[in-house]
């Protein structure tokens, strides 16, 4: 196994970690929108300014995957992550929109080594997206496998 930065067991429950930011443009929303979510609100301008939103903005699901990719370029590729046994809830509270700069963080809420793959262990965590405004836009609570540092 590849030596990794972080395992299991640097993971410590309540601290914050900062990952990193990605600004979102035009083009990546009407892209990932027209690709998989193609609201009306999402794909066309006139629409969206006729919408409680007043304009284009970022489907969720793209909200989801921009914060995906920030934990993979700058975390999830040096740690000893094994995937996700899953997401429990998915929360969009602001629109993003073009322009909007979103700061990444993820928290670790539980740690739980596995008694049955000794290997591993499961790291609850929240992430959250804030914008450039301080506002939270989104939030993301799941799981991530990682293997132990004694066993690698």
């Amino acid at each position: 196994m590849a030596q990794f930065k972080w395992y299991f067991e640097d993971m410590v429950v309540g601290e914050t970690r900062q990952v990193g930011t990605r600004t979102v443009t035009e083009a990546e929303i009407l892209a990932f929108a027209t690709e998989f979510d193609p609201q009306p609100f999402h794909v066309d301008q006139a629409a969206a300014e006729q919408s409680i939103y007043g304009g284009i903005i970022a489907s969720g699901w793209h909200t989801c995957s921009m914060m995906m990719r920030v934990m993979v370029d700058n975390f999830l590729k040096d740690a000893a992550s094994l995937g996700s046994p899953g997401v429990d809830e998915v929360r969009w509270l602001k629109p993003v929109r073009a322009g909007d700069t979103l700061s990444i963080s993820t928290t670790a809420t539980s740690a739980t080594p596995s008694t049955s793959k000794p290997d591993r262990g499961v790291i609850a965590t929240e992430w959250r997206a804030i914008n450039q405004r301080g506002e939270l836009v989104a939030t993301v609570k799941g799981m991530g496998m990682f293997a132990r540092r004694q066993h690698a």
